[in-house]
């Protein structure tokens, strides 16, 4: 049997002998028209994953179902507690393709992920990350394979993705299949523009992922956006208009704590800061940077209408001197009172405005900046 073969005690059937569940397919495998052809490319798939026993299982079918089936994938077990480890072993047992990493001590969510693209596969041509409680449709690494071999200057692919009922990332005409990466990163900075998703959502090319090692910056909550800006800086983008993803919301996760302190502003701030000047002229820089502070200033404001606590407070002091921008209360006042005014003076239109500005930024960071759970 392969690594990690099970026992052959009895089980009921779907079930591991942990009373683990083990998902049935998510598409009958007969009914699929397989795409494997010998001079195909290998895509290495990685899934980090850190008690996702409930999820694991739908995610790793989804791989399965592929239609295109040059894959291999890696599961690397965050050092799991609760069966995760289990139903990665069931897999691996049935299809040599899959194999496991444990790691011998736990690790934060960015620090694992880099663990996790180290183990890309030297043969591959293309990579991806699939998230332990995502998925893929049947034909995503086909779709996102077909532009990425289309057009070779492509260094990432995405696509729409939903995310539990909303689809995410439109914004592109049809069918942009091929787009210049330096127009992707001036339309983030100058339109506020986001179409490159979370990791579930992209295709990478594996040579621009090996020469960048670690690929993603630890120390930025947002490190999944920064590490699409540093590729497309010498490559190009790709897009399927296609839901070809799908991403789960809850609580615990990394989009569910960027909602609670809004993590948006400074990310977009360190993005600009960071990388800025390699996508706008001077002016155009100068522009994005007055803009971004006032709008990060615009969404204390709202934190302080919502009468957030000194995390919230601690947290953007910080990032704001990172950014070499001085926290300045009384630049918060006048923000408030010009973009507040009267509401300010009227506690019930105050308390409106503030549920209003709960439900735009609780909404903007979910559209706009991927993130994904800290626990794996």
């Amino acid at each position: 049997m392969g690594q990690g073969a099970l026992s052959d005690g009895e089980s009921p059937p779907g079930r591991l002998s942990s009373g683990v569940k083990v998902t049935e397919p998510l598409v009958d495998s007969t009914q699929q028209v397989r795409v494997n052809k010998p001079s195909q490319p290998l895509v290495s798939i990685v899934t980090p994953v850190y008690n996702e026993a409930e999820h694991l299982g739908e995610c790793i079918e989804s791989v399965l179902a592929q239609t295109y089936q040059n894959w291999d994938c890696t599961i690397v077990d965050n050092c799991s507690t609760d069966g995760s480890a289990e139903v990665a072993r069931h897999y691996a047992a049935k299809d040599g393709r899959i194999r496991i990493l444990r790691n011998q001590e736990f690790l934060r969510a960015y620090p694992n992920h880099n663990v996790a693209m180290r183990q890309i596969s030297p043969a591959s041509k293309y990579c991806k990350m699939v998230f332990a409680d995502d998925w893929m449709f049947p034909e995503c690494l086909e779709k996102m394979v077909e532009v990425a071999e289309e057009h070779p200057s492509v260094g990432i692919v995405g696509a729409f993705s939903l995310q539990d009922e909303r689809v995410m990332w439109a914004g592109l005409p049809y069918p942009s299949r091929l787009v210049a990466g330096r127009e992707i990163c001036r339309r983030l900075f100058l339109e506020g523009l986001y179409v490159l998703g979370s990791a579930t959502c992209v295709l990478y090319r594996a040579d621009l992922v090996r020469s960048h090692d670690p690929f993603y910056n630890e120390s930025n909550f947002h490190a999944d956006m920064e590490s699409c800006l540093v590729l497309l800086k010498a490559s190009d983008f790709g897009f399927v208009h296609q839901v070809l993803t799908f991403q789960r919301v809850r609580s615990g996760s990394l989009a569910a704590i960027s909602s609670e302190i809004n993590t948006y502003a400074p990310g977009m701030l360190h993005a600009l800061l960071t990388h800025g000047k390699d996508f706008l002229s001077s002016q155009e820089f100068e522009t994005c940077r007055k803009r971004a502070i006032a709008d990060y200033y615009a969404m204390l404001g709202g934190g302080f209408l919502r009468g957030r606590d000194k995390r919230f407070w601690d947290f953007h002091k910080k990032k704001l001197a990172e950014a070499g921008v001085d926290f300045s209360r009384v630049r918060l006042a006048t923000v408030m009172l010009a973009k507040f005014g009267t509401a300010l003076l009227d506690p019930r239109r105050s308390l409106d405005k503030a549920r209003q500005i709960a439900r735009e930024v609780s909404q903007t960071s979910r559209a706009v900046i991927p993130a994904k759970e800290t626990r794996s």
